[in-house]
């Protein structure tokens, strides 16, 4: 599988990211190793993940999420929060 997935930072930011192994993936992002903007700001928390069965369908949601304004990414989250 393939997942397009929003991360919370600890600063209150959102990170848009896809993999296809979301565990290694938040893993990687809380070691500083994930992306650069999540880098300065852990610890990250996963708040919002959609599978798909392509990289592509991923990556074209993954982009569209990021055209999304906060508020948009914020009601995304809430009426569809991952729980953990």
């Amino acid at each position: 599988m393939n997942y397009t997935y929003i991360l919370e930072c600890k600063d209150g930011t959102f990170y848009t990211g896809w993999t296809n192994n979301l565990e290694k993936r938040l893993k990687d992002h809380n070691e500083g190793k994930g992306a650069k903007y999540t880098k300065a700001r852990r610890p990250v928390t996963l708040v919002y993940q959609e599978c798909y069965e392509t990289k592509q369908e991923a990556m074209r949601r993954e982009y569209e999420i990021k055209q999304f304004s906060r508020k948009e990414k914020l009601n995304l989250i809430e009426t569809n929060r991952v729980s953990g």
